[in-house]
């Protein structure tokens, strides 16, 4: 029996509304009977912190006491059933039995098993000892179990039983819902034959246009649609060759490089572009490009293409080749796109800017994590040892604590600086403007850093002209200073003395020289040490407490600021930089 559209149609609305109906049933009532569950769970858990309480405050086990618990119980539902069993299984206690008569080892008991593993287990079971069924909930209290249970008995199973409320409410929404769908279907399944006769027509070429007539609904304005689309098509295959010749255009300006081969293999198009980078990966020059599958190179192409080649014409989907040549220094993607007909376009774009931005992004995600790995490391070592040594000594554990202080704060300050770098390359709009006084900035980073100032013996002297202030982000101008000066504190040696001063000026900048009078450092470095993470000896960094960012922000601020920065080693010792600063941002 051939259905109509009209009841295919209410059929599977049917079958669909219905599983979606059964299913959200299923899963509700599960839901509801999770949460009662796990309600009943923690309320047990409770009674045994509780129980677990009294026990400790009172030493009942030290001092065989057990028996005091009944005053506890008094506080909790009647039918509660309370046992203390000791890591060996035995029983201690149990207010629903006589522990001065022989008791089976409970250290079998699956509750206690669960207990034994991960610290709390539960099960609905007959119990050996009293011929009842209990909802049995056990907890680990390091030197014994305390098991708690409730009687299952209806009134448990009904507290444990879904609500059935939403199951009418469910049954309800899908009567009405398949009264709709019975409405719906009906006036879908006249549109629909009306225009399954239009098509009919068309495919017999007899169609008669000014007696066409569809219902005035959706499917009719389809339908009117669709003959209008019929008489343009004549006209859009006409325009067919206009817009072929627009994209050979295109193709020919396009930056990219596009080749258009036949089925069998036979150039239909190639531009200047792909013939280029082709010539950039062939060993020998050639403007002939049907025979590229043939090259070493192209190898995994050829393979690729053969195996999708024929193609099915009623696929949905066919494979698409992506992958990367890299030749001569220059690195080039390539996609194969096979259409229906067998023929297929070739596709070479040079990513070799992309693909260093990547290589220069994967280095410094490797240097990040390697100046991750040792605070971690050592933050969980300290973690550990305190975990581990439970009985270790109170000054001993504060030793371990500062540790580990020392590391989360030097693991706050590398993602701090991290952030600021990557905001400052990467977003810089959202820093914003403002009037700062460079003299009151700087004192301020030197009063943040008076102690280690003082402790390294270093002095001072802030001889900015207290009138400059640029139009600036004031975050960023502090950052240069308190870099420069942590740089100084950790590199340059003790009992030094550091200068900072506004040497001249011009129209649109203010120039800054930083200098300290400790030990400077290498020639060969001094074009490098702005570099991120660049160290002049292995370890540094780590030693000095510092992120291995900091001249790194300095430069990034300075040019925020649209200065520029250099260093030099002084004369009489010691290391100096000079940086600019614009005074007006728009200037």
């Amino acid at each position: 029996m051939k259905l109509s559209y009209k009841q295919k149609l209410f059929i599977y609305f049917f079958i669909v509304f219905a599983a979606f109906t059964i299913v959200i049933t299923f899963f509700q009532q599960n839901r509801e009977k999770e949460y009662k569950t796990e309600t009943l769970r923690t309320t047990l858990d409770d009674y045994s912190d509780i129980i677990a309480r009294f026990i400790h405050q009172h030493h009942l086990l030290e001092k065989h006491r057990v028996d005091s618990l009944n005053s506890v119980l008094t506080l909790m539902p009647s039918n509660l059933r309370l046992t203390i069993v000791s890591h060996d299984g035995k029983v201690l206690y149990d207010n629903n039995l006589d522990t001065g008569k022989e008791i089976e080892n409970h250290l079998q008991r699956p509750e206690i098993q669960s207990a034994s593993i991960q610290k709390t287990g539960t099960a609905i079971r007959l119990s050996r000892s009293t011929g009842i069924e209990y909802y049995y909930y056990a907890k680990d209290y390091i030197n014994y179990y305390i098991r708690v249970a409730l009687p299952y008995d209806i009134e448990v199973q009904n507290f444990l039983k879904t609500d059935n409320i939403f199951l009418y409410f469910i049954t309800l929404l899908f009567f009405i819902t398949l009264i709709s769908l019975i409405y719906i279907s009906d006036r879908f399944g006249k549109a629909i034959s009306g225009l399954k006769d239009f098509i009919i027509s068309a495919e017999n070429h007899n169609i008669d246009y000014k007696n066409i007539r569809f219902p005035h609904t959706e499917l009719g304005e389809i339908g009117e649609k669709i003959i209008h689309s019929y008489r343009l098509l004549e006209e859009s295959n006409k325009q067919i060759n206009v817009e072929q010749e627009k994209l050979l255009r295109h193709f020919h300006y396009s930056d990219e490089g596009i080749a258009i081969f036949s089925a069998n293999q036979e150039k239909i198009y190639a531009n200047t572009h792909f013939i280029q980078y082709l010539n950039t990966i062939l060993d020998e020059p050639t403007f002939k490009v049907e025979g590229l599958l043939d090259q070493p190179d192209f190898k995994e192409v050829a393979d690729f293409l053969k195996r999708n080649t024929p193609v099915n014409p009623n696929t949905a989907n066919i494979p698409v080749y992506q992958n990367k040549i890299s030749k001569s220094g220059k690195h080039f993607a390539i996609q194969l796109l096979i259409f229906t007909d067998n023929s297929f376009e070739i596709t070479l774009n040079n990513i070799s800017n992309n693909e260093k931005n990547r290589l220069l992004k994967q280095e410094m995600t490797n240097n990040i994590a390697h100046e991750l790995k040792t605070p971690v490391s050592s933050i969980r070592g300290y973690i550990e040892t305190l975990l581990e040594q439970q009985n270790i000594a109170p000054d001993k554990q504060r030793f371990f604590l500062e540790r580990t202080y020392s590391q989360v704060v030097r693991l706050s300050d590398l993602i701090r600086d991290i952030a600021l770098i990557t905001k400052t390359e990467e977003a810089a709009e959202m820093f914003e403007k403002e009037q700062v006084n460079i003299h009151a900035t700087l004192q301020e980073a030197i009063t943040d850093l008076h102690e280690p100032i003082v402790s390294h013996g270093i002095t001072v002297k802030n001889s900015v002209d207290p009138a400059i202030s640029i139009e600036g982000n004031k975050t960023l101008v502090y950052a240069i200073f308190r870099n420069l000066i942590e740089n100084t504190i950790n590199y340059a040696g003790e009992n030094i003395s550091i200068g900072i001063n506004n040497y001249t000026e011009d129209n649109e900048f203010y120039y800054f020289s930083y200098y300290d009078t400790g030990r400077g450092i290498d020639e060969n470095h001094l074009n490098r040490i702005f570099e991120r993470f660049y160290r002049i000896c292995e370890g540094r960094s780590r030693q000095s407490g510092g992120s291995g960012l900091g001249l790194s922000i300095v430069k990034n601020a300075v040019l925020f600021h649209k200065g520029e920065i250099s260093a030099k080693n002084r004369k009489d010792g010691g290391l100096e930089f000079l940086f600019s600063l614009r005074k007006i941002e728009n200037a």
